[in-house]
């Protein structure tokens, strides 16, 4: 079998590593013209942690993850209101939870992968045509045929638009934006420490982390109803946060060019079906839960390990994509229906949901309700890799 994967960030590198490793052929097109270096940190845990376990991905994206002592609410003169201590999270998860930046998880996918796949960056797709036996994809003066076409290329996926239609048939717009950049600043890198440090604001959030060669990332937020991304991400910043306290001001001051700056809108992607004759999507592009669930890397891997096992396991393409959709599906719903009803607690818009969560924070830090607390953040945890597991293995008997 030949698989062309269109999308080289974490769910399409996910995918490759699984199905290669599987004996399958795998040409990967990336738009970018190389490895992007805008992103945030995420905490990666749940299933797709299972899944790059299960793959032999986990040891790396270990050496590459951040230790972070807690994350803590601070007011505009810097004064902690709340904190959460990030080991009393993890071990409500077993120890299998890692703080990394998104760049150095897709640096540690891309690393392992098998000599044998074919990674090409410059090649955005322009055209994706299923010839009923085969499928071509067409990526400027790069033109693939193959058994599998898969759409791995994120939230504004072009292969979804190609295959099943415009954005605005799937998209939900969740009501905010966001944003991300890295900055270079000894005093506020010196004030972070190994904490992750978010302003306890209303309707817009500024946060703050410590990177290794002494830089830091910035991580941002706010409410708006406005769908439309600005022209100049930079200027947006600036005038957003400008009435943040603390180290916000001299964080803004520091923000990079806008061609450094990672800029979306908060969306949740929900479709009917997520397949189409020869071409199928996965993660962010047909499933995205949005930032307020928390867990889009995790059930990108997730799905990149469920989809590439059926494919190597099963007897058709169609049978294949059928059972992918099957086992995923509900737990994807899941999840993007704890962030629909954790959208208003994630940013707080008045002084009353300002108190409360950080009332919250603080009753997290008590036994037993850690667990709860952990559960109303994350969702309810699942055992989706090892079911699997066990399904191959009563196969194989």
């Amino acid at each position: 079998m030949k698989v062309v994967v269109c999308g080289a960030g974490i769910t399409g590198l996910a995918l490759a590593n699984k199905l290669a490793r599987e004996g399958v052929e795998v040409v990967v097109l990336e738009r970018a013209p190389a490895p992007r270096e805008q992103g945030y940190m995420i905490d990666f845990f749940g299933a797709g942690f299972d899944a790059a376990e299960e793959m032999g991905l986990l040891p790396r994206i270990r050496e590459l993850a951040y230790r972070v002592d807690e994350a803590s609410l601070l007011d505009e003169r810097g004064r902690r209101r709340a904190a959460i201590r990030y080991a009393a999270f993890a071990r409500t998860m077993r120890d299998r939870l890692c703080g990394i930046m998104r760049p150095d998880l897709e640096r540690a996918l891309r690393e392992q992968l098998p000599s044998d796949v074919d990674l090409r960056f410059g090649a955005g797709v322009t055209a994706v045509d299923d010839l009923g036996d085969r499928v071509r994809v067409t990526a400027g003066d790069h033109v693939v045929e193959a058994d599998v076409a898969v759409g791995a290329d994120g939230v504004h996926s072009g292969v979804r638009r190609l295959v099943f239609g415009e954005d605005e048939l799937f998209m939900r717009y969740m009501g905010f934006h966001t944003a991300a950049f890295v900055l270079t600043d000894p005093e506020i890198a010196a004030a972070v420490g190994d904490r992750f440090c978010l302003t306890d604001s209303i309707g817009r959030q500024m946060g703050f982390y410590g990177l290794r060669d002494g830089r830091v990332a910035a991580f941002a937020v706010h409410r708006t109803e406005e769908r439309r991304l600005p022209d100049d991400p930079r200027a947006a910043l600036r005038s957003e946060y400008r009435s943040l306290g603390w180290l916000v001001p001299r964080a803004l001051r520091r923000c990079p060019p806008a061609e450094a700056v990672y800029y979306d809108q908060v969306a949740q992607v929900d479709m009917p079906r997520w397949s189409s004759g020869r071409v199928v999507l996965v993660g962010d592009a047909c499933y995205a839960v949005s930032l307020l669930a928390g867990q889009g890397a995790s059930l990108g891997v997730a799905g990149a390990y469920v989809l590439g096992e059926q494919l190597a396991r099963g007897s058709s393409v169609s049978g294949a994509f059928s059972d992918y959709e099957r086992l995923l599906r509900p737990v994807v719903a899941e999840k993007q229906d704890v962030a629909r009803r954790s959208a208003r607690w994630f940013l707080p818009a008045s002084p009353v949901q300002l108190v409360v969560r950080r009332t919250v924070l603080r009753l997290a830090r008590l036994p037993l309700l850690d667990r709860y607390v952990a559960t109303v953040l994350a969702g309810k945890p699942t055992a989706l890799v090892t079911e699997l597991r066990r399904a191959a293995a009563g196969a194989a008997r």
